[in-house]
């Protein structure tokens, strides 16, 4: 199977499983409906920027909606199933950015590559990006809701599959751990850039970070050539 088979296969595969208490009661087929559901996931978002995971009530939810509880029952049985659906829809958003990138870059060399797929990182941290901390940070301490985490899962898996594509331009020799330690330092460093240091995302600041972080990826995965000369004299 191709690496944009993969791509498009792993990425048709996002949805993760709940409990039953978490998935919605029914779900919204009719325009006014789908629109009640849409008014409610808004809010819930609001306030869990607002307020925090704590806090948000279904109350307070129905309320910000302007929908009486009575209807905020009929879809969603609890705050978690209310919950999953925001981490869900963001994890969508989160998702489409990589796919994308992933897509258009799968033929690309390395040296090409490599630096999208950084930008895209940083553009997927900057979808809602309050949002983003709540659900990264708040949600999986409560021991229920980890679909948030699904994103460094799939981009494991296709950052592994493409440089298992592109084999011959790089010069590491476990494409496994090659692929954890370059996604989690990624999702590290672009993490920390939008949600800790905002005043980095100015057009030339967020630039520069961007040639930086592309540096230090290619350098990890292609060495200069002296030192490749000089592990392939080793070998010998």
């Amino acid at each position: 199977m191709s690496y944009r088979s993969q791509l498009i296969l792993a990425f048709g595969q996002t949805n993760m499983a709940r409990r039953p208490q978490k998935n919605p009661r029914k779900i919204a087929s009719q325009k006014r409906s789908r629109a009640t559901v849409d008014a409610l996931l808004e809010a819930t978002a609001r306030i869990l920027i607002k307020d925090g995971y704590d806090r948000a009530s279904t109350n307070k939810i129905a309320a910000v909606a302007g929908v009486s509880i009575g209807s905020l029952y009929q879809y969603f049985p609890s705050k978690e199933a209310l919950v999953a659906a925001v981490a869900e829809r963001h994890t969508q958003e989160l998702l489409q950015v990589g796919r994308d990138t992933l897509l258009e870059a799968a033929a690309k060399p390395i040296a090409v590559a490599a630096r999208e797929i950084v930008r895209a990182g940083v553009d997927a941290h900057r979808v809602d990006p309050r949002l983003h901390r709540v659900l990264a940070e708040e949600i999986p301490h409560t021991g229920h809701l980890a679909g948030i985490n699904s994103v460094e899962r799939h981009s494991f898996e296709h950052f592994r599959a493409y440089l298992g594509a592109h084999r011959d331009e790089i010069d590491v020799g476990d494409l496994d751990l090659a692929a954890f330690i370059l996604v989690t330092a990624l999702e590290a460093l672009t993490h920390s850039l939008v949600l800790r240091r905002p005043d980095f995302l100015t057009d030339d600041k967020v630039e520069a970070f961007i040639d930086e972080v592309t540096r230090l990826v290619l350098r990890y995965l292609a060495p200069a050539p002296r030192r490749r000369a000089s592990q392939r004299r080793a070998k010998r």
